[in-house]
């Protein structure tokens, strides 16, 4: 018959102090690393959002005056037909560079990805990444030297004996511009996604008769639809955005809301309220449109 010592409260003490301790490291951890993170975006992020939100509702507010009651009048007036025109434009500027963007970047992603040799890809990489190692201001003044109506591309077109084009301070400037400053985001993210694509559907889908066409939009393009929608999503939300592009190749008519806000804060209206209210609109409607691929992107690619 065997006989069991009873255990002293003084023994299970130090157990249930072990293991409280250590639940409390396991809550406590993920603060701690999280903590510097957070603090910054909540410095530099969610309070300068709040106290942007907060001038906003304040109608006509100007530096300087005392704030009155808060009100929605900043944002009735962006229904203006002028605003309207101004965000309308910006909407059209950015899907253009989109647009060009994808057009251009796809074919350069493939080709980096599946067809180029192995040991020659990260150069290539390398070489698309140069752009953005300058700042946005020195190329856009270089295209201003190329497009400029006795710059390098009207010299090269004259010599050509071919008509010369007046695109500087146009909308094909604007494009160029921007086509040119965001090209490298598109391709990076396409050849991420290019580079996971499955070459043995490809291999099947030849085998079965399907011609390069059909294997390209049947198979490429589904598995790689991520990839395209967070390029194309990428490059628009730094396009609608741009300030420098438009200011300096677009001239006085292409007038966009980055100009419009800076006017407002910095330019001779002074309108922080007004300008608040364009600032808010941005902010929302990219937040919408990153929650929208969020939720649909995967969602979608599957489905296809």
């Amino acid at each position: 018959m065997s006989t069991t010592t009873p255990t002293s409260p003084l023994t299970e003490q130090p157990k249930f102090r072990s293991s409280w301790t250590q639940k409390l490291s396991r809550l406590v951890q993920p603060f701690v690393l999280l903590a510097p993170a957070g603090v910054w975006l909540l410095l530099l992020l969610v309070l300068p959002a709040l106290l942007i939100l907060e001038l906003s509702l304040i109608p006509g507010f100007r530096l300087g005056q005392a704030a009155g009651a808060y009100g929605l009048g900043n944002y009735f007036d962006i229904f203006q037909f002028t605003y309207l025109q101004v965000i309308g434009r910006s909407i059209y500027f950015a899907l253009g560079a989109t647009t060009l963007c994808l057009l251009l970047g796809f074919p350069v992603a493939y080709w980096i990805a599946l067809m180029a040799p192995k040991h020659w890809r990260n150069l290539l990489l390398v070489a698309f990444i140069l752009p953005l190692w300058t700042s946005s201001l020195l190329r856009a003044y270089a295209w201003i030297t190329i497009l400029r109506p006795s710059g390098v591309l009207n010299s090269m077109l004259a010599a050509l004996h071919l008509p010369t084009q007046n695109w500087l301070n146009q909308s094909p400037a604007v494009f160029i511009g921007m086509a040119y400053s965001f090209l490298p985001y598109m391709v990076l993210i396409l050849y991420a996604s290019l580079e996971k694509l499955d070459t043995r559907l490809l291999e099947a889908a030849a085998d079965l008769g399907a011609t390069p066409q059909q294997s390209f939009w049947k198979i490429t393009v589904p598995q790689t639809l991520p990839g395209i929608a967070a390029g194309c999503l990428l490059v628009f939300i730094t396009s609608v955005g741009d300030f420098v592009v438009p200011e300096l190749l677009g001239g006085a008519s292409s007038m966009t809301m980055s100009r419009l806000i800076y006017n407002q804060f910095l330019g001779a209206t002074r309108n922080w309220g007004f300008g608040s209210a364009l600032s808010m609109i941005m902010i929302l409607a990219v937040s919408l449109a990153i929650a929208l691929l969020l939720r649909y992107g995967d969602r979608n690619s599957s489905l296809s």
